[in-house]
Parts: structure tokens; C-alpha cells; sequence
């Protein structure tokens, strides 16, 4: 089949936070304890931090990690995770029905955030505690000294503050499932209360008002607009959640969910906008996708409960996941004028890229190669692609396009990156690329993942699914013509 794709610099989305290429870590399975923390793993630190991930994670180029929850959060007294380990109480963890032991916490995450290039998006427990234990963390965190809590810091051998700069008002608070959920009125009081005491007590952080769990939720819209009138002023952005799955075994109306990602994305907006109007306020409050991944591959595996880091929602990804997280990340990236956070979620073993093996080896899964990709070549700003291509139907949706694609534009590296999945599992598409004003924009790289069974997944012995290098496109003056592969992820790279 045949597709056009006519880009301008004047098609400018918004600018790209690089906080958009965020991940996230819960103290949930083995995301902590035998992800990134393992004393006596062959690669681990002076300090018990694996070195094999860090190592992956600093290819993906997380800028923001959030933790530590996530459902785990809400019922966490972060003094429990401060101070010598010896000390630190176990404690049963009611969210996931595990004993959490408690040795690692705040501190212990902070070296790793430094040492993985990332700093922190922390979340407070607003579930069963409130706004007073979230400024005495924002104190231990960021006070310099003179305090109690700033002073505790200091004796438990951290000298400098860390400086956080962005926090969670807690975690989907509106879910039944949630230790102290809240109803909108209820948590749009904490919240306000919260974020007012947290910002007095270091100014300038960023606050991110927790908004429905689920755009299925009986609450969801209502519980924005009524949380938000309460703490509008307070807040500086409004969270999203967002997975997706595969059940039944449907792989166009899979990959056409982003169709519905788009307009969950667009209704959140016009709840927070309502607000705005309706307050009369010169204050616009963007989004924070800080949950979003496919998950559901794992979800039934029996585990000990109140076992320590047992293995859980430990997903195995296969090709057809890291098709559907590149459409995800694309469309997020449609939206970059307004969402200016996002975390996978999350980031090891735990519905994440990056899987270990406890005392062993680690491998990317397939998912990790399209969030590198546009973690690495997606900065600058976002450019919306005039596209004209074929559409299908399917079960669950129609007329949806075969080809998902967005271009960034960095003008500083004077570099522009079309990214693209062809959605068809049996045809290629002829791409013919049409640059209006890229004068001196040359083709220089031409990435893609394709040829791969739907299922094929990744292992310790051998990375089967990973990106290849192809022939560099030929280009006739302001035209490119690309030849996508059935099924495929694609990164076409430009240099004046």
C-alpha cells in the first residue's frame, strides 16, 4: 500500500518536557529488591545497587523515575525507610499482600537516581496519613539544615538535601482498592492542605493532583472537576493512568486502541480546562501520564503471600507489546503541549523493559527498544504529520489508520526523526515523505524492528526481538520514499 507523510517546521506541536520519557518504581515483586537493589549480585555497588541495570537505564535515558508507589504508597510511613537498616521495621504491606523489610528507602533511592542520571518524581501517602508526614518529608528531603528533620537527614549520613523538585499528591485515590481512598471533595481538601504545606516548606517544587484511576471508573470526569475546585490553585498538574491489553487474542483492535488513548487524553483536558473557565484563571494545569504500559500477560501467576519481594506482574513482552508502546508513546507525544510528564510503568521486572534474574543475568525485552528510540531521538519539539494512508476496521473500531506516526524537530542539533509503526500484518507501505521547509535535511539513518512473529519474545539467552540497521533512503530534493515493512517500528533520521 501507499502512504504520504508531508511535514512542516510551521506544524509545531508544543515543545517536548523531557520528563515525558519517565518510568517508575513501586516497592512491588522485584522491581526493588532484586531489580535495581541486590547486595552481593556479582555487579552490585559498595551500596547494593546492580550495575547491569543501571547500565540499561542509562540507554533508555529516563530523565524522572517516580516512587515509591503506586498502590504501595498509601499506607508507607517513609520513616520506616530512613535511618541505620538494622533499625528499620518490617512491615506488612497491605496493597500487594507482601512484608516490605524496609532496607532499601528514600536515600538509598536517591544514590540510585544519581547514579542512573535520573532524579525523582516522590510520592506522599495521602491514604492513611496527610499533609503534616508530607511536609516533614519534603523537609528531610530538601531543608539544608537547622531542623528536625533536615538535621535527621544530616545524621543519617546524607549531608546535602536532595532537592525534589516534583511530587505526587498520592495514588489513585478514588479506587476502592486504594488504603484510605477518598471521595473527590475529601482528597481535593488533603490535597490542597498537602501541596500548600509542602510548598511553604520548600518553594518551588511541582505538585501532581492525583486524577481518576481509570477512564472506566464510575468517578472518572467528575472526580477531576470536583477535586480540581478545590485544589486548582494549589496543583501544578493533573495525573493519568492508562494500560492496555491484548484479551481476546485481537491484534488490530489492539493496536487501534490508541484511537481511544487519544480521545481519554483529550476528555482529561477539557475536564481540567472547565476549571480553569470556571475559576476564571490565567493558570493552565497540564497533565502527568505517570502510568502507562501494557499489562496483562502475568496478571494470574499465584504467589506466597506476605512473602518478601515475591516474583510479581512479572509480563514477558512480545513483539507485537513494543509495536502497541511505540503508537503509545506517539500518541502522548501528539499531546506534548499539554502532557509534560509521563512514566512507563514501570521500569524493572515489574511490567517493565528491563528484567533480571535474582543472583543472575538481565536482558532487554521488546519493549525497551521503541522507548529508547524515542527517549534518545525525540527531543525538541513535536511536529504533527499531515498523513494520508489506507484505513481498516476491526472489532472494536473503524476507520483506523495503518500508519501511527509522529516527527520531532531539535533545532539546536539541527535534527529531525520521523517515527512511525505500519500497523498492517501482512502488507508493506511505500512511504513517500514530503519535507515542505527542512531545506539541507538529508536522510542519515534508517532504524526498524520488523520481520518478527507477533509473539516472538526475548529471553537471558538470547535477545531475539531488537532493532537493525537498514540502507539509508535516497532523497530527490524535498522527498523521501521510505518502504516500510509489514508490521514493523520505524525511525527515519535527518541531518542538515
Amino acid at each position: 500500500m501507499k502512504a504520504k507523510i508531508t511535514l512542516a517546521k510551521e506544524f509545531r506541536i508544543g515543545d517536548i518536557d523531557k520528563r515525558i520519557y519517565g518510568s517508575f518504581i513501586e516497592h512491588l515483586g522485584r522491581a526493588v529488591y532484586g531489580g535495581i537493589y541486590e547486595p552481593g549480585h556479582p555487579t552490585a555497588d559498595e551500596n547494593g545497587l546492580r550495575q547491569d541495570v543501571i547500565e540499561l537505564v542509562k540507554k533508555l535515558n529516563v530523565p524522572v523515575v517516580r516512587y515509591p508507589g503506586g498502590n504501595f504508597v498509601s499506607g508507607y510511613n517513609w520513616e520506616d525507610g530512613v535511618g541505620p537498616v538494622a533499625d528499620r521495621p518490617k512491615r506488612l504491606d497491605l496493597a500487594w499482600g507482601t512484608t516490605e523489610p524496609n532496607a532499601f528507602g528514600t536515600n538509598e533511592f536517591m544514590a540510585w537516581c544519581r547514579k542512573a542520571n535520573a532524579e525523582c518524581m516522590m510520592a506522599v501517602n495521602l491514604g492513611t496519613r496527610g499533609p503534616d508526614e508530607a511536609r516533614n518529608l519534603v523537609e528531610y528531603c530538601n531543608h539544608k539544615s537547622g531542623s528536625y528533620w533536615a538535621d535527621l537527614r544530616r545524621s543519617h549520613g546524607v549531608e546535602e538535601p536532595h532537592n525534589i523538585k516534583l511530587w505526587c499528591l498520592g495514588n489513585e485515590m478514588d479506587g476502592g482498592w486504594q488504603m484510605g481512598a477518598k471521595t473527590a471533595v475529601e482528597y481535593g481538601r488533603t490535597a490542597l492542605e498537602a501541596s500548600k504545606l509542602m510548598k511553604w516548606t520548600s518553594p518551588g517544587i511541582e505538585t501532581v493532583l492525583c486524577g481518576s484511576s481509570s477512564r472506566n471508573s464510575p468517578t472518572f470526569g467528575t472526580w477531576e472537576t470536583e477535586s480540581l475546585d478545590i485544589a486548582y490553585d494549589s496543583v501544578d498538574y493533573v495525573s493519568l493512568h492508562q494500560y492496555y491489553d491484548n484479551r481476546p487474542d485481537d491484534t488490530p483492535s489492539f493496536l487501534a486502541k490508541t484511537l481511544e488513548l487519544d480521545e481519554f487524553i483529550y476528555s482529561v483536558i477539557c475536564a481540567v480546562d472547565y476549571v480553569k473557565s470556571k475559576k476564571r484563571s490565567k493558570k493552565t494545569i497540564n497533565l502527568s501520564f505517570d502510568e502507562w504500559n501494557v499489562w496483562y500477560h502475568s496478571n494470574s501467576i499465584p504467589y506466597e503471600k506476605w512473602s518478601v519481594a515475591p516474583p510479581r506482574l512479572e509480563d514477558i513482552y512480545i513483539f507485537e507489546d513494543a509495536l502497541m508502546i511505540g503508537s503509545m508513546l506517539i500518541t502522548l507525544l501528539r499531546h506534548c503541549d499539554r502532557i509534560k510528564i509521563a512514566c512507563l510503568a514501570q521500569l524493572v521486572n515489574v511490567i517493565a523493559p528491563i528484567f533480571t534474574k535474582t543472583g543472575g543475568g538481565v536482558f532487554e525485552q521488546t519493549i525497551y527498544f521503541p522507548f529508547m528510540h524515542l527517549s534518545n531521538y525525540g527531543r525538541g519539539a513535536a511536529l504533527m504529520p499531515l498523513v494520508d494512508c489506507p484505513k481498516y476496521d476491526c472489532k472494536e473500531f473503524t476507520d483506523v489508520p495503518y500508519l501511527e506516526a509522529i516527527a520531532t524537530f531539535d533545532e539546536e542539533k539541527d535534527e529531525m526523526t520521523v517515527f512511525c509503526v505500519n500497523k498492517s500484518m501482512d502488507e508493506n507501505v511505500v512511504l513517500d515523505l514530503k519535507l515542505m521547509d527542512f531545506d539541507g535535511y538529508k536522510p542519515v539513518e534508517f532504524i526498524s524492528m520488523d520481520g518478527y512473529d507477533k509473539k516472538a519474545e526475548n529471553t537471558f539467552d538470547k535477545v531475539n526481538v531488537r532493532p537493525h540497521d537498514n540502507p539509508v533512503p535516497e532523497a530527490d530534493g524535498s522527498d523521501v520514499t521510505v518502504n516500510l515493512a509489514p508490521f514493523s517500528w520505524n525511525v527515519i533520521r535527518f541531518k542538515k
